[in-house]
């Protein structure tokens, strides 16, 4: 999102009722102020970066859970969001966060995260929005790595919407669907309080979107679903974020069909 995190207001309440979830907003974003070298994004999921961000950056493949089945589950939607976000600042409020028995869900765009540590792709120079925090941090104390760590930004808690009511805290695991694409990832950010629809570099190149921090991203058709109470702890842990998104996706479309 090209607005600088937690600088925050309190948000107005206008209750609105289930209602058919809504296509988000296109916006405008900024031309790329330089080249973006970007990631390796491989069929079978796994991300490296050209910049050498590692073994750390790859992400696995989503197993047999398919896109296709992920969005029938969530093509109603039931508001537990008290009013609608923004994709961007400035732009209308279309985007409802909605909830199953499960998970809590939102359809948006996806706006480049590259906050947290420092690296050779996220840095005040790449990004100029850039921050050296993360609301949320690893075992061992330091911000997250939005170049290696796949994870999604959720807006902090409001009279709009609270996450934590909802059992969504740091650590939560997700499933973003872009396209025929399933990829896995965790709460790792807060954003603004009427913003929504921001994952990090890492996660945007798993799901084969630009992650340039200054023109990457897209518009619209990315799905959010986020597993109430799950958690996955060290929060940096990719491949305990893929294992429990798997099956918690599985046990999701499951339960499409009842007991």
């Amino acid at each position: 999102m090209r607005v600088q995190s937690l600088t925050l207001a309190a948000a107005s309440v206008a209750l609105l009722a289930p209602a058919a979830f809504p296509a988000a907003a296109d916006a405008d974003r900024p031309d790329p102020a330089r080249p973006d070298p970007g990631p390796v994004v491989r069929d079978a999921g796994e991300v490296r970066d050209a910049g050498g961000a590692g073994d750390e950056s790859e992400v696995r493949d989503a197993g047999g859970v398919r896109a296709a089945d992920l969005l029938a589950r969530v093509e109603e939607c039931d508001q537990i969001s008290k009013g609608r976000y923004r994709t961007d600042a400035g732009a209308p409020e279309t985007v409802p966060v909605c909830g199953t028995e499960e998970a809590v869900f939102w359809k948006a765009d996806l706006d480049i995260d590259c906050d947290g540590r420092p690296g050779p792709l996220c840095n005040r120079r790449t990004d100029p929005y850039f921050s050296d925090t993360t609301a949320f941090t690893q075992s061992d104390g330091r911000y997250l790595d939005a170049e290696r760590l796949p994870y999604i930004v959720v807006p902090v808690p409001s009279r709009r919407w609270d996450h934590g009511a909802h059992g969504v805290r740091g650590g939560s695991v997700a499933a973003v669907v872009y396209e025929d694409r399933v990829r896995y990832a965790v709460v790792g950010d807060r954003g603004p309080h009427d913003i929504i629809g921001e994952a990090s570099y890492a996660a945007a190149a798993a799901l084969g979107i630009r992650p340039d921090p200054r023109g990457g991203g897209t518009d619209s058709g990315v799905t959010y679903i986020v597993f109430k109470d799950s958690r996955v702890s060290p929060i940096e842990d990719i491949a305990a974020a893929v294992a429990t998104g798997e099956r918690l996706a599985r046990k999701f479309i499951a339960a499409a069909d009842g007991p």
